[in-house]
């Protein structure tokens, strides 16, 4: 065992006899020393009830209750792993996370147990919180002490799954020794204290919530506040109520929070920072105006391939650079090179998408642990590099451009990439720009393949509360207007929809909208090929388009496109 690496069991056993604050949930604060005691009682229950012989593996199917961290506290106790399973997920797809991870033991809540009628789960015992029966099995547990002195670094904690965009997730493992670590350097960068408060409201099924806001709090010794699913009109409140000081997010939350009615006092609340993806530069400033808190954008995987960190100097839209030991390359997938070096207008607009935009890869070492049970999806990720360089490298599935001075820019992910007549293209590069329309509080840009060869692009556009209806021709002005949209970035389609849809961890549901293509419910606006206008596409538009598509043998890729 290394004892020089410090583990999660540690971590959580340290906080036995501290009567401090500890959790916060609905009003009610517990200590830390019970939230120490309520893990040690579930790792001893654990230890009795998981089979000889098995993977260690529970999945918890709860929300954001106290029940979650006591679970994770008492799986780092017992040397078991958590597999975090998706309430949002159903049916054969929901059973298949269950199985695919090898859990023994299903924790859940008597709200999600419909979400198991009908499933097979051979092998599975299921333990359902606040019920008489499941008190009464922790009821010979309560005076067990944690003992973090067992537990190893190499130890697996978490199977996290990732968003299962493109296929079915696969489940990325994570140790005690690098959840730790984690926790320890997002202190530190953050310079959380014992007296800090974070607020979990990201679901913590997802890596963000428990390596990026439960595992600081942990290791500094910080209390937790629990929002059960996110809201953004609770947002304020809890925070208030909790005494937050520190929150994670990702995807749309913080759009979600900015559009909620503003209030003279929003500046009174007790938080200091707001970390996380996908905010966006202009909401990010908007956030910091109406609530004083400033937002820190970062990047960082579930898998640890790649990290990248906010340092003093970034520049507006940049996430930062790569981290400390950390050989970080924007390359070309089709040649393993390194990309050019972005250009800019001096309004900071990018000129040279196409060149300058390709794949994060980490060329050194990396924190990647590989995935469970799919050596498939681990030799897409650990992948030769190019000839010459030795060893192999990291390739994150994430398009990023860089700077001359190697500050780092986000463009989405692989699959966001389109191929519109041989140039390939990034979904986000084209974002940005359909951002500045006025019309559109929130924009998703995607691909839906071409009649005869590659992608065309297609765009949802969701306008603002209360604006006019969406006017073909102010948008096309509004595109001829723009200095960085190149050519073939213009949407040969746009859908206008009430409300994006989102994934349970609020970021843009990309597979539902190009699984929908441009046979979804309407209205949706197209620019016929050679024409520069948008109108309606109607049902004899479709029709044509999809002889089109069957006389050049591609209808097929109109239900593979999800």
């Amino acid at each position: 065992m290394d004892s020089s690496r410090p583990t999660v069991a540690e971590l959580v056993a340290e906080r036995w006899g501290d009567h401090r604050a500890g959790m916060w949930f609905e009003g009610r604060t517990v200590s830390q020393h019970r939230v120490a005691a309520g893990a040690a009682a579930r790792a001893a229950l654990l230890a009795d009830l998981l089979p000889q012989g098995a993977p260690p593996h529970l999945g918890v199917l709860l929300d954001n209750v106290p029940e979650y961290p006591m679970w994770l506290g008492a799986a780092a106790l017992a040397r078991a792993a958590v597999a975090g399973i998706n309430p949002t997920r159903r049916g054969p797809e929901l059973a298949r996370d269950i199985l695919h991870t090898e859990c023994r033991i299903l924790v859940t809540e008597p709200a999600h147990l419909p979400l198991l009628d009908g499933l097979d789960l051979p092998g599975v015992r299921l333990l359902v919180t606040g019920t008489d029966t499941y008190t009464e099995l922790l009821v010979p547990y309560t005076g067990a002490r944690p003992d973090g002195s067992r537990a190893a670094p190499s130890d697996r904690l978490l199977l996290c799954f990732t968003s299962g965009s493109t296929g079915a997730p696969k489940a990325a493992i994570v140790t005690q020794g690098r959840l730790a670590a984690a926790g320890h350097a997002l202190a530190e960068h953050f310079a959380v204290r014992r007296d800090d408060v974070h607020y979990i409201c990201m679901p913590m099924f997802h890596g963000n919530a428990v390596i990026a806001d439960w595992a600081p709090a942990l290791a500094a010794g910080a209390a937790t506040a629990l929002r059960r699913r996110f809201s953004a009109s609770g947002f304020l409140p809890d925070v208030r109520a909790s005494g937050a000081t520190y929150f994670t997010y990702v995807g749309r939350a913080v759009q979600y929070v900015l559009a909620t009615p503003a209030r003279p006092d929003d500046h009174d609340n007790p938080l200091r920072t707001g970390f996380g993806t996908e905010a966006g530069p202009v909401d990010a400033a908007a956030f910091e105006r109406r609530f004083g808190v400033r937002l820190v954008e970062g990047y960082g995987s579930s898998e640890g391939g790649a990290a990248v960190r906010r340092t003093p100097g970034t520049p507006p839209g940049a996430v930062g650079r790569a981290a400390p030991g950390d050989d970080l390359a924007v390359v070309d997938p089709a040649t393993g090179e390194e990309c050019p070096a972005a250009v800019f207008d001096t309004d900071g607009r990018l000129l040279n998408g196409g060149d300058a935009i390709g794949e994060l890869v980490n060329r050194g070492t990396c924190a990647f642990e590989g995935y469970w049970r799919n050596p498939e999806a681990e030799a897409a990720r650990r992948r030769p590099g190019r000839a010459g360089t030795g060893g192999d490298w990291y390739w994150t599935g994430d398009l990023f451009y860089r700077d001359a001075d190697g500050f780092l820019f986000f463009a989405g992910r692989t699959e966001d990439r389109l191929r519109v007549d041989s140039e390939n293209l990034a979904a986000a590069a084209i974002e940005h720009i359909l951002a500045r329309y006025r019309g559109a509080a929130a924009v998703a840009v995607y691909a839906v393949p071409d009649p005869v060869a590659g992608d065309q692009v297609m765009a949802a556009l969701a306008p603002p509360d209360g604006a006019a209806p969406f006017d073909p021709l102010a948008f096309a002005e509004f595109l001829l207007a723009q200095p960085d949209l190149g050519t073939k970035m213009a949407p040969r389609f746009v859908r206008i929809v009430d409300r994006m849809p989102v994934t349970a961890t609020n970021k843009i549901h990309r597979v539902e909208l190009r699984r929908a293509g441009f046979r979804c419910p309407g209205p949706v606006w197209w620019r016929p090929p050679g024409e520069s206008a948008y109108r309606p596409l109607r049902e004899q538009d479709t029709r044509a388009l999809l002889a089109q598509y069957r006389a050049h043998g591609r209808a097929e890729l109109l239900d593979g496109y999800g």
